[in-house]
């Protein structure tokens, strides 16, 4: 099926959920206005292919903006607007909460600068995210001067009509996602987070959607190094309202754990994701933050003052490597950007996943298209809910694990392969051969991590030769990466399309050194029958 198809299909079973990313760019470039409210507009007045109803979509999404959006510049007109002629229409993000006192729902209006609105219950029950970081409407004011003179506000609500998600019905889109088959799946995507399908291969397909895993997995810890340029951290600067970039500088405990002056909780327990971008730069004012980051990688619980308390952030750290990777390989090691005291084997160790950021293609006009995608918001929302789910035990069907993972590997895998089947396959169906290239991705990206180990650390973490075992047939399957796959690191002519998967010694448990430097056979080989045998 091409690219086209799959825009018509999703544009026939999410109606008003998809929004073609190239128009919301040329609308962006002329309104301050945040992107998931463009792309929620586009979606309602622009969903679809006609040109002539797609122009006639845009003229009315440009005519709302310039009528009712309200700057905060104009917050006072929009006020007297609304006290001259009675009622009034405007765009706002309204915020509620529950004001224990009077017993009611009280909103506030972020660009409005109106704190003290009386919300309808119904409203929060219908809206329920009005409680939980507010939502982007159109709102019909109201002017009530019989509250002169009291506590009440002047201003009530008469109408409400959500412009983003407030409201997601996740047994609605499990139940769409048979409609597509898992490439077509994968495409959509792709699409939504803005790029075009066609202009990448399977394995940069595959990688760019291990960039969504901390976005759909809770307490996943994400590494990705690579040359500039290849949007390491676009995705969470701009796809998701749930997630926050720290660019480079200082950072304390308090701002990311707690504040104990405030006793208000820090990043971690207020984003689903906290990415450093630019992670050479990182540096950290208080002497124990390491410690506590340690902490909270590896069980999502810290201790800051006298109490333990928990968070579900992911930690996403990306940055860039200067060298090429054969050369960092000869000399050194992978994790060398990292700051010096962030260079701890215990903190790499707690690491899930190290996505290969140099095989990713350098961003160019041509990779982002004119195709539907879910608006953004949409996507956020379903990927946020989805992190209550967990797939980790799906292996269990039909792998198991060989003897070089530990307990650290294999929960850093069955995370990676959790996110995946969470991310292509919502609706919980799936077939062998897709888990196994899920599990051959997961064990690669952790075997990366153990092999910087290794090269830091000696000896203690000589482990690395990471495999599984097929319950039914008792093969067993090796898996490497490809910069270490060879003598020279990096296999001559190796492309992006090239399969990680390699067999390994006959016996991992005993490396020797002509085993070491063996060419390793074609991709996807198992181990020998005697290897079988003698398991």
């Amino acid at each position: 099926m091409s690219i086209r198809d799959v825009d018509q299909k999703a544009l026939d079973v999410f109606s008003g959920r998809v929004v073609r990313k190239d128009l919301v760019q040329d609308i962006k470039a002329g309104a301050n206005v945040p992107t998931y409210v463009l792309e929620y507009l586009v979606g309602q007045y622009c969903a679809t292919d006609d040109e002539q109803s797609m122009e006639e979509g845009l003229e009315t999404v440009k005519k709302i903006l310039s009528k009712h959006y309200v700057r905060p510049d104009e917050a006072e007109f929009v006020k007297s607007e609304v006290r001259e002629r009675g009622r009034y229409r405007v765009i706002d993000k309204v915020t509620v909460r529950l004001d224990e006192q009077q017993d009611a729902y009280i909103g506030s209006f972020v660009n409005l600068g109106l704190s003290d609105v009386e919300i309808n219950e119904h409203l929060v029950s219908k809206h329920p995210k009005l409680l939980g970081g507010g939502v982007w409407a159109v709102i019909d004011l109201e002017y009530l001067p019989d509250n002169a003179n009291s506590q009440k506000s002047l201003f009530g609500i008469d109408s409400f009509k959500p412009i983003q998600v407030s409201n997601l019905d996740l047994d609605q889109l499990k139940e769409r996602r048979r409609e597509f088959t898992r490439d077509e799946w994968l495409d959509l995507l792709l699409q939504s987070i803005g790029y075009d399908p066609s202009s990448f291969d399977r394995r940069e397909k595959m990688l760019f959607l291990l960039r969504c895993v901390p976005l759909v997995e809770s307490n996943y810890n994400y590494v990705e190094l690579g040359p500039r340029g290849t949007g390491k951290s676009y995705l969470y600067r701009e796809i998701s309202p749930h997630s926050i970039l720290i660019s480079g500088g200082k950072t304390t405990v308090a701002k990311l754990f707690l504040n104990l002056n405030t006793g208000r909780i820090g990043l971690v327990g207020r984003w689903d994701v906290v990415a450093f971008d630019e992670v050479g730069g990182l540096q950290f004012s208080d002497s124990e933050a390491v410690q506590m980051l340690k902490d909270y990688m590896e069980s999502g619980s810290f201790s800051r003052g006298t109490e333990e308390l928990t968070a579900q952030a992911s930690m996403v750290y990306v940055g860039n490597i200067d060298l090429d990777v054969e050369g960092v390989l000869k000399s050194s090691h992978l994790f060398k950007p990292f700051p010096e005291d962030m260079q701890d084997l215990a903190l790499i160790d707690r690491f899930h996943y190290y996505l290969p950021g140099w095989e990713v293609p350098k961003m160019q006009s041509s990779f982002f298209g004119d195709q539907f995608g879910f608006i953004v918001d949409y996507f956020a929302e379903f990927v946020r809910e989805l992190r209550k789910e967990s797939y980790g035990d799906a292996i269990n069907e039909v792998f198991t694990f060989g003897d070089h993972l530990n307990q650290r590997d294999e929960k850093a895998v069955r995370k990676t392969v959790s996110g995946l089947l969470k991310l292509l396959h919502p609706h919980g169906e799936y077939t062998k051969e897709e888990l196994r290239e899920y599990l051959e991705l997961a064990m690669e990206g952790r075997r990366r991590v153990k092999e910087q180990l290794k090269r830091m650390g000696g000896m203690e973490y000589r482990a690395v030769n990471f495999s599984y075992i097929d319950l039914e047939t008792r093969e067993e399957t090796f898996v490497s990466v490809p910069e270490e796959a060879e003598e020279s690191l990096i296999p001559p002519g190796h492309s992006s399309q090239a399969r990680s998967i390699r067999s390994a010694n006959p016996d991992p448990r005993t490396p020797s050194s002509e085993s070491k430097h063996r060419r390793c056979p074609a991709p996807g080989r198992r181990a020998s029958p005697a290897r079988q045998a003698q398991r």
